[in-house]
């Protein structure tokens, strides 16, 4: 049993798998006989020998106060199948399944070198330090000159991107179907090579736009500006105000680095997701400080084909500290000590209306032009599916006449439009998400009165 007797749910458990192949995987784990010797004890252990394709069982060990995960396995993927699995015999909470007990040595060994590593401390090869990095620099003036030389080739890059900008726009944005994606392509690797990643991934995402369908030379034109509107953020940084000079760096992809007090707080875990190409994962997780009234992002990555290290439960709440990262109206942070095990939270953040949440969007583009969305939480509102084809969700006041369009079903939505209308019923709910110039992607709802969430992604 975990801190005041509570199991994670279903759900919870599910929300920390790295993708879906592995969500399956621990669900098929979950309800099969192939587990022996599992028990859990007071201080948020749980443990079980799994049977493999080998001879010797798999030893898995899960530390939920972390949470932190250990499997002889030998899948990269964090947390593996096995600790899904695991979890979920341990979340039916069934008389006998995973009982009570003494940890045994090998689970005990583990659980003792995590106490002497302290909190977010490794302990093994597979639970990597999740607290934030030092600040300290050994050569201040070295790291200076390595500053300064980068920042002179993202210049470089910046101007030959403003030229290029220039050359599309001056024949006309009809001839950007003529090269296909290969002149973005290299273009973006000449970001790459001026050490300006942000700007490489904006350039590639040009590259997809005049074959999106009708409407794109619009959308072009679109994002052409905002991309020529950061160049020149970049180029006259030192004119602008710290906290939009620091905005832009970030956007470009500048190292930067946590700066300021940490803020300890009750930390609520309202979502977390992945997203991925052929290089990284990019793991997402929304929370909100109970205390402070802030919204905070943790951003972890992983390399292609493994799973970010940070896995935060889902509708559990956790007394940390956040370190946020500099910049006008960002929300960024970066996780730092946790001073004890997760609790269930007492429901949902507060929140506004749809009319609010569009507001809310529109105030923090003054502080950051290049904002895809930003965290919301809206109160009864309803699910309402599409009428026909050309149509889409909405999120409508259940109070007013105006209504959020949700974004297309892809990504971290794919499935959260219908799993939200069964959580509604109809009947007006509390949805958090992201609100943007795209529409409303929704990540996680409460029913009507209900304390506990329903992750969406």
């Amino acid at each position: 049993m975990t801190q005041q007797g509570v199991r994670w749910t279903t759900e919870q458990v599910l929300a920390l798998a790295p993708d879906d192949a592995s969500r399956t995987a621990g669900s098929r784990l979950g309800a099969a006989g192939s587990w022996s010797g599992s028990g859990c004890d007071g201080s948020g252990a749980v443990w079980g020998l799994c049977k493999g394709s080998g001879s010797k069982p798999y030893r898995t060990v899960v530390d939920t106060s972390g949470p932190a995960y250990m499997c002889s396995c030998p899948s990269r993927k964090f947390p593996c199948k096995h600790a899904l699995g695991l979890l979920l015999r341990w979340s039916e909470g069934a008389e006998g399944v995973v009982p009570d007990g003494a940890p045994p040595e090998w689970a005990e060994q583990w659980l003792a070198r995590r106490g002497r590593a302290g909190a977010g401390g490794t302990g093994d090869k597979r639970e990597p330090d999740t607290t934030a990095a030092g600040s300290g620099v050994v050569d201040p003036e070295g790291a200076r000159r390595r500053a300064e030389r980068r920042a002179e080739r993202i210049t470089s890059g910046s101007v030959e991107l403003e030229q290029r900008l220039s050359d599309l726009l001056r024949g006309g944005l009809a001839t950007a179907e003529r090269p296909g994606y290969r002149l973005w392509e290299e273009t973006a690797a000449r970001m790459v090579d001026a050490q300006a990643p942000g700007l490489a991934v904006r350039v590639r995402e040009l590259g997809a736009i005049p074959g999106s369908g009708t409407g794109w030379p619009t959308r072009l034109l679109e994002e052409c500006a905002l991309l020529h509107l950061l160049d020149r953020a970049w180029l006259g940084r030192d004119a602008l105000p710290e906290p939009l000079a620091a905005t832009v760096r970030s956007r470009v992809g500048a190292p930067t680095a946590p700066r300021g007090p940490a803020i300890r707080d009750s930390w609520q875990v309202l979502a977390q997701y992945d997203t991925a190409d052929a290089k990284l994962t990019t793991r997402r997780i929304w929370l909100y400080g109970r205390e402070s009234g802030r919204s905070a992002l943790i951003l972890d990555f992983g390399a292609a084909g493994r799973a970010p290290a940070i896995a935060l439960p889902v509708g559990r709440a956790i007394d940390a500290d956040l370190t946020p990262y500099p910049g006008a109206g960002r929300v960024r942070a970066a996780l730092g000590e946790r001073h004890a095990d997760p609790v269930a939270a007492d429901g949902p953040p507060p929140g506004g209306t749809t009319a609010e949440a569009m507001e809310r969007y529109g105030r923090a583009l003054l502080d950051d032009p290049w904002l895809e969305a930003c965290p919301v939480t809206l109160t009864e509102v309803i699910p309402v599916p599409p009428e026909n084809d050309r149509d889409g969700w909405q999120l409508a006041d259940a109070k007013g006449d105006l209504a959020l369009p949700v974004t297309p079903s892809s990504g971290p939505a794919r499935t959260g439009p219908w799993k939200l209308l069964s959580v509604s019923g109809g009947a007006p709910v509390t949805v958090f998400g992201e609100c943007g110039h795209r529409g409303f992607t929704p990540l996680a709802v409460w029913p009507e009165g209900g304390v506990e969430a329903v992750a969406l992604t």
